[in-house]
């Protein structure tokens, strides 16, 4: 069973279409950690501000994600879903992200090199793959293009698995173990999306 974790800030419906389109069964949209705690996957998407994340500690989610991650559960989180995975955000300095991963995710700069950036980064982007053993990234090249849209950012660690480059490098995609993340939208990033996700469904 794949669990989609609804904090009423995902991209739900398609999501849910485009892992029925790639085979996945079994997809359950929820808000009880118990299904969570159960899953065999979790899928955390996300769209709009690092505050709807709160819901999540509210909910006792975020304790159902820490038990499957523990136990080897396959973990996803989209867009603000793979923010959720760091300490936090400057969006909401006030709540707390998981802290899998170290660090703390912040807006782009209103100036890049003496010029000025456009915020929200909205649009199609490459990605520069930084590790050869991604599962999530399998059969992906350097080069492929995904889409964007955020005004903030993860910042590049070491279990980035692919950066993009905006105002700099950030992480595009992070991947540690059984947890993974991607800040662009992969149900909505044509073939690069489609490959992302059909990897993560055959995990």
């Amino acid at each position: 069973m794949i669990a989609i974790i609804d904090y009423r800030a995902g991209n739900l419906t398609s999501v849910v279409k485009t892992l029925n389109y790639l085979g996945a069964r079994e997809i359950v949209v929820t808000q009880d950690p118990a299904m969570v705690a159960k899953a065999a996957k979790v899928v955390l998407p996300g769209v709009g501000h690092f505050r709807a994340t709160s819901l999540l500690f509210e909910l006792g989610l975020a304790d159902a994600v820490r038990e499957s991650i523990a136990k080897g559960t396959w973990f996803l989180g989209i867009c603000v879903g793979l923010q959720w995975l760091f300490d936090g955000s400057t969006e909401a300095p006030g709540v707390a992200g998981l802290g899998h991963f170290a660090g703390r995710c912040e807006r782009f700069p209103a100036l890049f090199e003496g010029a000025e950036l456009k915020s929200p980064h909205v649009g199609w982007n490459s990605l520069e793959m930084m590790s050869a053993d991604s599962r999530l990234m399998r059969e992906v090249e350097s080069g492929g293009f995904v889409y964007y849209t955020h005004s903030w950012r993860a910042p590049v660690i070491h279990a980035t698995a692919a950066v993009t480059e905006y105002g700099g490098a950030f992480t595009g995609v992070v991947e540690k173990d059984n947890v993974m993340g991607v800040q662009f939208h992969p149900e909505k990033s044509s073939t690069v999306g489609l490959q992302v996700l059909k990897n993560f469904v055959e995990l």
